[in-house]
């Protein structure tokens, strides 16, 4: 009879045990939590490459939840479209951008929400929304994209203006101005040169000849009057 019992014992805790074990699995493989989550829509206008199901979800860093969907959106096959399980307790707000991101060393893809404040009010459903819909913003690796070409088109537009500026009408002009340049500073410096020379010498004189004047005049002012030879009779106060 004891025997018995113990068998009984026995079967009993391997059901429990494997009974655990397969809720267990059930458990883990479901991603069954005790939290309540809310689902929100991402609609991604770029490639989600390395992004997977159960990616992690982070809001300004913190690990809020999951990606429970990937697909292509039906409405538009440019757009790709996202299922967010994320913590209902997370300040999900009108002001929210969600936007795709990589590890640096995994290249393991994953959406981060950030939120600068300009508008506190909670993000609800809309007319004619399964879910509510969070914004997007470009993620840096389309920022930079958009930055190299914007950067490669600039390049091909100076480039193209060096080349119209150095076609053949354009170079002849430039050496006809460079002549005409040169021929203008050989003028002056065979004519106009020399003759200011000329005519400073010339003003240098003229004012050694005033020099000389003014001071005759200072030293005996009848020369005004007289010339530069007085009379034989010098009136009073004359020299």
């Amino acid at each position: 009879m004891e025997t018995n019992v113990n068998y009984t014992l026995a079967g009993t805790f391997v059901i429990a045990l494997l009974t655990a074990i397969i809720f267990g699995i059930i458990w883990l493989s479901a991603g069954i939590t005790g939290g309540v989550y809310t689902i929100y829509e991402v609609y991604m206008t770029e490639s989600v490459s390395g992004l997977s199901i159960d990616g992690p979800v982070e809001f300004n860093g913190v690990n809020v939840g999951t990606v429970s969907a990937i697909k292509i959106s039906h409405k538009n096959p440019k757009l790709v479209e996202l299922f967010l399980k994320i913590k209902s307790e997370t300040p999900v707000t009108v002001a929210t951008r969600a936007k795709f991101a990589v590890r640096a060393l995994t290249g393991v893809g994953y959406i981060l929400l950030e939120d600068k404040g300009t508008d506190k009010r909670a993000l609800i459903i809309q007319p004619n929304q399964e879910y509510p819909v969070i914004e997007t913003v470009p993620s840096i690796l389309v920022r930079l994209e958009t930055l190299l070409t914007d950067l490669s088109d600039s390049f091909k537009s100076f480039s193209h203006s060096v080349q119209s500026l150095l076609d053949k009408e354009n170079l002849d002009s430039i050496k006809q101005l460079l002549k005409a340049t040169h021929a203008t500073f050989h003028l002056l410096e065979e004519r106009t040169i020399p003759l200011a020379n000329q005519t400073i010498s010339t003003l240098e004189g003229v004012s050694r000849d005033l020099s000389v004047i003014t001071s005759e005049i200072k030293d005996n002012p009848a020369v005004l009057i007289r010339g530069k030879t007085p009379s034989q009779k010098l009136g009073p106060g004359e020299q």
